[in-house]
């Protein structure tokens, strides 16, 4: 049976459809893969764009509120910022539950030259964790 991972954050827009494309890509096909927000706030556009210059589709990913998996029984858990980590709803899981939060790309300020740099930045951060993660935990 494939181990389950959940990626949780806020709203299920930048950074955990991120973590969702590179544990996708750097699991193959050994383990299934979930994301989901404690509120969801569509996928973030500059967050496709920022994982297609790295040749990461996740164009066909959707925003899901993390209640829709309340019934699945996830291996890891992983919250990639401090809010979802704080207030995400507890649901039974024997799941073991890794935390790391990174900067919202969303919320960049500045020139576009200077947000895209950010996105890129985050990006390259939650992919280096991404591979880490798998290399370790599977």
């Amino acid at each position: 049976m494939k181990k389950k991972i959940l990626v949780l954050c806020t709203g299920n827009s930048c950074r955990s459809q991120i973590a969702e494309g590179y544990l996708r890509y750097f699991a193959q096909e050994k383990v299934e893969i979930y994301s989901a927000g404690i509120e969801t706030h569509g996928v973030n556009l500059k967050a496709i764009e920022t994982m297609k210059e790295d040749g990461v589709d996740i164009s066909h990913h959707t925003s899901n509120n993390v209640d829709e998996y309340k019934n699945i029984n996830f291996d890891f858990v992983i919250t990639v910022c401090d809010n979802a980590k704080e207030n995400c709803p507890y649901f039974p899981t024997s799941a073991t539950v890794f935390h790391h939060n990174f900067q919202d790309p969303a919320k960049a300020v500045g020139t576009d030259k200077e947000i895209n740099q950010q996105f890129g930045n985050v990006r390259d951060e939650i992919k280096k964790y991404c591979e880490k993660f798998i290399n370790d935990e599977l």
